[in-house]
């Protein structure tokens, strides 16, 4: 694609997950900087939207992931009349490409054909540049150089409510020394093992007389992991699992010393308030997926899982293969991620 003048309407197209969400916001702050005038839109899944919202100066169409064929007529309507210079189609799955069809644009940016999953490169008529083996949040910005935008701009600073401010304050007061759990992922096989976090909450508040707090949505996968540390850790844990909204978690991540999460959106949302992320990795990549401004603090036992469950190596695989396997997660071990927390914690005074 070559480069391209300052475009009047832009529109991003990211629907999920909270974690990919967050590797869009660096991309749409560089857009912003290098096309001041220029107007953007974001067409979004609703979960998402409750914390991408905060970010001023979008337009932010929601769309129901649930609704199926529905959803799409929705956003259909809503976009009568309307016509973009520019999308930018940034999510590879087949339920993402149908949405941008419903989206009329003059231009349509996606993937090159290598990474186009899911027959994307059927909803687009122009590529991004061939990249191979890059994060996640790199690959976005790859939407940026395709237009003649090359100087990135590494930036989230949402806006945060006085509610999330007040609600994080409470938990967090001024120089307390916090670790934040956030323990489960969206895919239940990514998840640590409740008795070793309880283990590693209990070091932190033995060795570094931190108080430890379990954050994490109210699902009942997240209620039975947060109730199992509790009962295998000796010391007192702050339990605020299923009690904030995501504001208000962002705003507890931006206050904590230090987070403590498997593959997980929550990771993601720490980097965004520039919070060290100690990241449990086996069952994926952290080069691919890792908390961007955490990964030398990341456990990284995905080449071990290669090793065991592919007889292989990383290099070897598929950039985008997951070993979600049960037992994975189990080859992180305890002292290693406490070595791990001594040596963050020794870095900043």
């Amino acid at each position: 694609m070559e480069s391209i003048p300052q475009p009047d309407t832009v529109c991003l197209l990211r629907l999920s997950a909270i974690g990919d969400t967050c590797h869009v916001v660096p991309l749409l702050r560089t857009l912003q900087r290098a096309w001041p005038r220029t107007r953007f839109t974001w067409v979004i899944g609703r979960l998402e939207a409750r914390l991408m919202g905060l970010l001023p100066e979008v337009e932010f169409i929601t769309v129901d992931k649930r609704a199926g064929f529905g959803g799409l007529r929705a956003l259909r309507r809503s976009l009568a009349g309307r016509r973009f210079d520019l999308l930018m189609h940034l999510q590879l799955s087949l339920r993402a490409s149908l949405v941008s069809a419903a989206i009329p644009a003059r231009r349509r940016l996606g993937f090159d054909r290598a990474r186009a999953r899911e027959l994307q490169w059927l909803f687009t008529d122009e590529r991004i540049a061939p990249r191979q083996r890059e994060h996640v949040l790199d690959s976005f910005m790859g939407f940026a150089e395709a237009c003649g935008v090359t100087e990135r701009v590494l930036a989230w600073d949402l806006p945060l409510p006085q509610d999330a401010l007040d609600y994080a304050r409470a938990l967090v007061p001024e120089g307390r020394r916090t670790l934040v759990i956030s323990a489960c992922s969206s895919h239940s096989l990514r998840n640590w093992l409740p008795d070793r976090y309880a283990a590693v909450a209990a070091h932190a508040v033995r060795r570094h007389g931190m108080q430890v707090i379990l954050a994490g949505g109210p699902g009942p996968v997240e209620r039975g992991m947060a109730d199992a540390i509790r009962s295998a850790c000796p010391e007192p844990l702050v339990d605020q699992v299923g009690k904030d909204t995501l504001p208000q978690m962002l705003a507890l991540l931006a206050r904590a010393s230090a987070l403590v999460a498997p593959d997980t959106g929550p990771a993601h949302m720490a980097t965004m308030v520039g919070t060290p992320v100690l990241g449990l990795y086996a069952a994926t990549n952290p080069a691919r997926s890792g908390p961007y401004l955490s990964r030398e603090w990341c456990i990284d036992a995905f080449p071990r899982a290669a090793a065991e469950y592919r007889r292989s190596t990383p290099e070897r695989l598929p950039w985008a293969t997951k070993i979600e396997q049960p037992g994975v997660m189990s080859l992180i071990g305890v002292e290693e991620v406490c070595n791990r927390l001594d040596a963050l914690l020794a870095s900043r005074p």
